[in-house]
């Protein structure tokens, strides 16, 4: 039973004798010669006997411990000194998108059962004969452009050492890059540069034109569309690039003011103009992972093929994973809003477009992993291509402008290198060339996306191009240093993005895809049978 002592004092018997043996043991005169000598030796026993002290009397006295000793704010107010960690409620966030996805993926089994079926496609024979056609018979428009620009390499070559014994002959000097071109000079440069622009604008123009048709009237199939689509609006990219590209190192070898070679790339040196026109440096600009072209690259030292067989298999499990996604949750989605589209629902159109957003970025996030992560990397590797800065933090985008810069820096660094700077460059405003980047790039994802679908609506066009009003709206924020302007920036980003952004662009299309091939057209003809009497509209499926 416990003495009345501990129990109104809260101290064990055993532990108060304890502590106060401790005290005795500090301050007894047995330990005074003990402590002078240590003190007199060093501090550091000295110290350790008060901290043991002290620890025996707060021991000892449990009740007068000074909780409150200074002046804290809470852990969430503003003035706190130090950040607190929200590491937890990311978990939380995590787990609560887990479980409110496993609801929507039980849910959906419930309601429409599993829809995957490997054999339910309708991939026709002559789609997939002429999309391996234009697969080998695109890139030839990449060999002639090599062939215009190896005619072009030929004739500046020869005007070169025409030039040059010229200069011997007058002054006994050379082609150093020390003299500015003469007018002659110059008006037989831009000659010469006006009939290949003209021949290569003829080339990729035919290249792209010619596979868009097609492939919108000829190949039914919206995948095998969009991969032939995608491969000629890269090989015409690639064929401009290399174009603009050799006419400024042809520019540079003919007629090059003072200073000009040595203003040029060090890493060009390596392979110098014409020496660069060859078939094997083409090709190896034709499969790199990157739109604009140089005549050297940085490379790496071998090939891991390792890691290709990882990066590999990423793509081939992300795929499956993609339209695992497609098909099971996308598709029912889509299908399901085409009645409220037709009938102009909006908040119906706004339901399903709130429901659509997650499985679309799911979708496109994967997506991107399986582009720029996955397949760009292996491809790296297999070209021994060593910068692999295919993104950069996008995710952490303050505003729109900072999204397009950071999200896919192929494209980015093509425009800017071949539209963006020579514009700036020739004296046209920062708005102007903004606005003939975004119109050049609207023009290219409505054909990326309307050739495909059979249907150019413009619904990519202006969502791509309407980016600008957002761009100039976020872009203060991208300048603010508090951490709340940038996390505004960052939620209209994302919102802007996952709501009105994709999810409405599929929707767009997919009912146009219907309204052509599919049940809203079945929809449209029964509804005018309905009115005139001839018939029962069926409900949709």
């Amino acid at each position: 039973m416990n003495s009345p002592t501990a129990t109104t004092t809260g101290l064990d018997p055993a532990v108060h004798t304890s502590n106060d043996n401790v005290i005795r043991r500090a301050h007894g005169p047995e330990n005074g010669s003990t402590l002078h000598a240590e003190a007199d030796g060093g501090g550091e026993s000295e110290t350790k006997a008060k901290t043991q002290f002290k620890k025996a009397i707060r021991s000892k006295y449990r009740h007068v411990e000074a909780v409150h000793s200074q002046s804290r704010p809470s852990c969430l107010s503003h003035d706190t000194t130090e950040s607190p960690s929200f590491l937890g409620f990311r978990n939380l966030m995590v787990i609560v998108l887990v479980v409110g996805n496993l609801r929507l993926i039980i849910e959906n089994i419930q309601k429409y059962g599993v829809l995957i079926c490997i054999g339910c496609h309708d991939f026709r024979k002559s789609d997939i004969d002429l999309g391996l056609l234009l697969y080998f018979l695109i890139p030839c428009h990449l060999f002639i452009a090599y062939i215009i620009e190896y005619y072009a390499a030929v004739q500046a070559r020869a005007e070169r050492n025409v030039v040059a014994y010229e200069q011997n002959a007058k002054e006994h000097q050379h082609q150093d890059g020390t003299n500015s071109p003469t007018e002659e000079q110059h008006r037989k440069f831009q000659s010469t540069w006006k009939l290949v622009r003209l021949l290569h604008a003829i080339n990729v123009t035919t290249a792209l034109a010619l596979t868009s048709y097609v492939v919108y009237y000829h190949i039914h199939h919206p995948l095998i569309g969009t991969l032939t689509e995608v491969h000629a609006i890269v090989v015409w990219l690639k064929t401009a690039s290399y174009a603009f590209t050799n006419r400024d190192l042809r520019h540079a070898y003919l007629h090059p003011a003072r200073g000009e070679l040595d203003a040029l790339p060090g890493l060009y040196a390596q392979c110098p103009y014409p020496e660069n026109i060859t078939m094997g440096n083409l090709c190896y600009f034709w499969w790199a992972p990157t739109l604009v072209y140089q005549p050297v690259y940085p490379r790496t030292a071998k090939i891991r093929w390792s890691f290709v067989a990882k990066r590999c298999g990423e793509v081939v499990c992300l795929s499956v994973f993609i339209w695992f996604l497609s098909a099971q949750y996308a598709t029912p989605v889509l299908r399901n809003s085409l009645d409220k589209i037709a009938s102009l629902d909006i908040p119906s159109i706004v339901e399903r477009l709130l429901k659509l957003s997650t499985i679309s970025l799911i979708i496109w996030l994967a997506g991107f992993f399986a582009l720029f992560q996955s397949f760009l990397n292996a491809l790296a590797e297999v070209t021994r291509f060593a910068d692999r800065s295919f993104y950069d933090e996008w995710w952490n985008s303050e505003s729109l402008g900072v999204y397009w810069r950071t999200w896919n820096k192929p494209v980015y660094q093509y425009f800017k290198r071949h539209v963006y700077s020579p514009m700036r460059s020739r004296g046209w405003s920062n708005t102007t060339a903004s606005l003939a980047v975004f119109f050049l790039s609207a023009v290219l994802h409505e054909l990326l996306v309307g050739v495909p679908t059979h249907n150019l609506i413009g619904v990519a066009f202006l969502g791509m191009f309407l980016q600008l009003p957002l761009i100039q709206f976020t872009k203060p924020l991208e300048k603010k240093t508090s951490p709340n302007g940038k996390l505004l920036g960052n939620i209209i980003f994302w919102v802007s993005f996952t709501i009105f952004g994709q999810p409405f662009a599929a929707l767009m299309y997919f009912y146009a895809w219907q309204a052509k091939y599919g049940s809203v057209s079945k929809m449209v003809t029964s509804q005018q049978l309905v009115q005139q009497g001839q018939g029962t509209c069926p409900p949709l499926v």
